[in-house]
């Protein structure tokens, strides 16, 4: 099974992208976390990649690609995989089209998870994570036991930079402008499937698992 995950910031596609991975045991791959290990292990596309970040510019389209499309050859992908971040822009979604139609291995489905913009800003100002774990927290939904400590390791919480409401109302922007027309390329395609992700943790995955119940 091979899928996208598509929403706002704060939608929980990669929360609920971990829940379909372990249910399906196919890997969860985040576009961000693949690029910033391709730049720690120093691969020659990791190095391609790092001369754009050091100038702090954004990595081309074609150098993002090409490393999801090396990170899906990988024999862990070879089940399926969900990505998670990827594709953003519609360009970046035609290249994964052409690169997957040349593997024989086209995607299954487009999920959309929907939120509205006053749950995204209330989701992500109120998140922090475990640096060491990578558990997120929230003050108001999921608090720690004790404050802004890991319930699993103690380990001080931390909170991103670009997650205080002014800089979330323009990632949100961002994503009308940019990945919004992400839903309307894959309904073409009749890949997309809907999720309302305003509900319960427990409650989206439900609604998932029922989008993708004839795939599943």
């Amino acid at each position: 099974m091979r899928f996208v995950f598509l929403g706002l910031p704060g939608a929980g596609k990669g929360t609920q992208a971990r829940v379909l991975s372990e249910r399906l045991d196919i890997p969860q791959i985040s576009t961000g976390d693949t690029l910033r290990e391709a730049v720690q292990e120093g691969t020659p596309l990791g190095i391609r990649a790092r001369i754009y970040m050091d100038r702090g510019e954004y990595v081309p389209d074609a150098v993002v690609v090409e490393m999801v499309d090396e990170r899906l050859r990988e024999p862990d992908a070879t089940k399926g995989f969900i990505l998670d971040g990827f594709p953003r822009t519609v360009p970046q979604a035609r290249a994964l089209e052409e690169a997957l139609q040349k593997a024989g291995t086209p995607l299954d489905a487009a999920v959309q998870f929907r939120i509205t913009d006053d749950i995204a800003i209330r989701r992500i100002t109120g998140r922090f994570t475990c640096p060491v774990c990578k558990r997120t927290y929230h003050q108001e939904w999921r608090p720690p036991a004790d404050d802004r400590v890991c319930d699993a390791d103690g380990t001080p919480l931390e909170k991103r930079d670009d997650e205080d409401s002014l800089t979330v109302k323009r990632r949100l922007a961002v994503y009308r402008d940019q990945s919004q027309p992400l839903e309307a390329f894959y309904a073409e395609r009749d890949l997309l499937r809907s999720v309302d992700a305003t509900a319960p943790l427990a409650d989206v995955s439900d609604r998932m698992f029922e989008a993708l119940g004839d795939l599943l």
